[in-house]
């Protein structure tokens, strides 16, 4: 205990920062990303130059809170984030997929996937966009009138308030730290003290653009709506199976392109055969004609 003593007086500063880092960390409620500081680990020690200036880690003083709204602040204080599901039977998956973007950018969105498949028999498309949370009913409706049949409708909401409180949590507990290792990198004046505390700096900036980052990606999809559309020609090919599963006209139609794809590849085989016809023709013959002299002497 008195080599404590003794170590806490010969290094007074160093001691007092210890006590103000330790209490930011702990100030916070929420969880915090664990912040490194191997810069301690190591025996960082400032010079007696820097001791003797008078310089109190007290006077350094955390960054002023800005106030600014966000949208967590919006529908009561929460933060939601709107996902749509729908599969359209239409008459022209074409036409109705070139429809659904052209309304989207009207609303002030952007389309984000698109995929068409099987163009020429049993179209289907794939289309996901991207648009403001407040015209989702608007472009749910739109999208539902281009449709013969709406197969199936989902809609799914998430909270990530909690989420998004944490995470400015995190970056407060993380500025403020940053903030007591820069003004320790302006006391330091060995060239160890300065490259230790420099990692610790850019260690926690790391973590700190990671949070906004995730902050960031919050906020736009809270404030973006996803909508993703599935469009076919036939009811089957929706990812959303209807609920009449016997139906003679699509059983008939599918038993039409089953016969289409044999006959197929039927006539496949027989062009394969048609081609390779100059190796095994030549060579059936010579079997044939060797068999007939084999009987012949067997006779």
């Amino acid at each position: 205990m008195t080599a404590v003593w003794q170590w806490i007086k010969s290094n007074k500063i160093i001691s007092v920062l210890l006590v103000i880092v330790i209490f930011l960390l702990f100030k916070k409620s929420a969880p915090v990303s664990p912040v490194s500081f191997s810069a301690f680990d190591q025996g960082l020690t400032l010079s007696k130059s820097a001791a003797s200036g008078g310089m109190a880690a007290e006077s350094v003083a955390p960054p002023t809170a800005v106030n600014r709204t966000t949208p967590a602040d919006s529908s009561q204080g929460r933060m939601t984030i709107a996902n749509s599901y729908l599969s359209l039977l239409v008459k022209n998956v074409e036409a109705a997929q070139r429809l659904v973007v052209k309304k989207t950018q009207e609303l002030g969105g952007f389309m984000v996937y698109s995929s068409l498949n099987n163009p020429t028999e049993n179209t289907n498309a794939n289309i996901t966009v991207r648009l403001p949370s407040q015209k989702l009913d608007q472009a749910l409706t739109y999208f539902k009138s281009l449709s013969i049949k709406v197969v199936a409708e989902n809609l799914t909401g998430e909270d990530v308030t909690d989420q998004y409180s944490n995470i400015q949590a995190r970056l407060d507990t993380l500025n403020k730290t940053k903030t007591v290792f820069e003004a320790m990198l302006d006391k330091a004046t060995t060239v160890t003290d300065i490259l230790n505390v420099q990692r610790e700096i850019l260690n926690l900036q790391d973590q700190i653009d990671a949070q906004i980052g995730q902050k960031k990606y919050l906020e736009q999809n809270a404030t973006m709506s996803k909508i993703t559309v599935y469009l076919s020609t036939d009811e089957l090919s929706l990812p959303y199976a209807p609920l009449e599963s016997w139906r003679p006209q699509l059983i008939l139609k599918e038993a039409v392109r089953s016969l289409i794809a044999n006959l197929r590849w039927l006539a496949g085989s027989l062009i394969w055969l048609g081609v390779y016809s100059v190796i095994w023709l030549p060579a059936l013959l010579i079997f044939l004609l060797v068999k007939k002299r084999f009987i012949k002497r067997a006779s």
